[in-house]
């Protein structure tokens, strides 16, 4: 039987999807209901909230580079609960430009798929009744994603509540809740996305003050009541989740190396992996019994002069890579190269193991979604092997004089230039994996 489940999206970045998700997922919680969060896209920092918010594990689903029975086994882990919710990525139809085979990744692909009818949360500043026909808009675009009702945020007055509501009553579009407008809920962001939640000293009451907020202004027993589900049957995860590269997997865990896919750590830990963690900026080597060291993204740059005089986690690395595999996803591929040159310009002394320099002093933002070939092994990933994931980051290559892991395109099939390293034991590159492509 399917959970009834709503989605929180938006017609844009920007508009406080995220504060109005975790504010909910604390007030349902601490009404006793029980809340399975998703996050759609390649986003690895909403999970860790929404984490912290419901006391559940959250799972990225991603209708481009999942395939049916991946994306259906992890929207089907919601355990013994009473609700899911769904934060959406950018604006709801936003996508690839061509769909793949599983989807164009857009949050509109869940609400067709699982029949989760969209919150869509409206910023309303410098509007009134003209917002309803953004609402509109949005409910009707395409009649095959159900439509719940409309958040109205940043409200700056009870006259204009008021305006905007009679807009909306005259379209209408069902209003679940009205925010006044609060500077002070801001989460702090940075080039990435939000700052981690490891980073928030005091993330517990920022979120217990969302949910108060949510509380005294969403009528929280309408929106459970716009809640649906279709009866889509959903495959056991356990059967799709990705297979671990190696038996026992020494990976890189703190400030600096967070960014790793719950389903892939997930999927590895049921498939008997035994994971050890081990902070670099803590000075850890990697465990001396781990098959394979893998070192997720993060923000390296940030940390990078910890790292560069971190000589027990370096020298355990180089260590371990002359007799087995070395992996580096993003920041963590930059942190195997020879250097890294700060935003400030000044250059940090890394782990050696590829002839990769690479430069936040030069930023340019390098987004999307990617699907690599391997051209060399990555462990127990063998060459040719398929892959899907994606790519973000501001760093920009000074120099990569070893060969090429992988061909990489993006979504659209066209060639992309950074397609990581290959030196011995030690692969990297700016790549995040997904899943393995069909």
């Amino acid at each position: 039987m399917s959970v009834p489940g709503l989605i929180i999206a938006a017609p844009a970045s920007g508009t406080g999807k995220t504060t109005v998700m975790l504010g909910l997922l604390r007030a349902l919680r601490e009404a006793g209901v029980a809340v399975t969060p998703f996050k759609n896209g390649p986003d690895y920092i909403d999970p860790a909230f929404h984490r912290v918010a419901s006391g559940r594990a959250s799972y990225n689903l991603d209708s481009w580079s999942m395939d049916a029975g991946l994306l259906d086994g992890l929207a089907g882990e919601t355990g013994q609960s009473d609700l899911v919710l769904a934060e959406g990525s950018m604006g709801l139809f936003d996508g690839v430009a061509r769909a793949g085979a599983s989807g164009t990744g857009a949050t509109a692909d869940l609400a067709r798929r699982y029949g989760w009818p969209v919150v869509l949360v409206v910023d309303v500043s410098g509007q009134a009744q003209s917002a309803a026909a953004t609402a509109l808009g949005f409910a009707r675009l395409d009649p095959s994603v159900p439509f719940g009702g409309v958040i109205l945020n940043r409200v700056a007055s009870p006259r204009h509540e008021r305006l905007v509501r009679a807009g909306m009553e005259t379209a209408g579009i069902p209003v679940l809740g009205a925010l006044p407008r609060r500077a002070d809920l801001a989460l702090p962001e940075r080039h990435l996305g939000l700052v981690q939640a490891v980073e928030h000293p005091h993330l517990d009451r920022t979120i217990a003050d969302y949910a108060a907020f949510l509380r005294d202004h969403v009528d929280l027993d309408a929106l459970r009541a716009a809640a649906a589900a279709t009866a889509l049957h959903r495959a056991d995860a356990s059967a799709k989740l990705p297979a671990p590269p190696a038996q026992r997997i020494a990976i890189a865990q703190d400030a600096a190396f967070s960014f790793l896919y719950p389903h892939l750590l997930e999927g590895w830990r049921r498939a008997g992996a035994e994971i050890l963690p081990f902070s670099p900026l803590a000075d850890q080597a990697p465990h001396a019994a781990a098959d394979l060291v893998w070192l997720p993204g993060g923000y390296p740059e940030l940390h990078a002069a910890t790292i560069s005089a971190a000589e027990t986690f370096l020298s355990g690395l180089r260590a371990h890579a002359e007799q087995r595999p070395v992996h580096g996803e993003c920041g963590g591929y930059m942190v195997l190269g020879e250097a890294l040159v700060d935003k400030g310009g000044e250059t940090h002394r890394m782990a050696g193991l590829l002839g990769l320099v690479t430069s936040h002093a030069q930023r340019r933002m390098h987004l999307g979604y990617r699907q690599a070939t391997l051209l060399a092994p990555v462990a127990g990933l063998p060459a040719g092997a398929r892959l899907t994931g994606h790519e973000f980051h501001y760093s920009t290559i000074v120099s990569q004089t070893d060969a090429p892991l992988a061909d990489v395109a993006d979504a659209e099939g066209n060639a992309v230039p950074e397609t990581g390293s290959v030196r011995g034991n030690a692969t990297g590159s700016f790549f995040h994996l997904i899943a393995a492509a069909a």
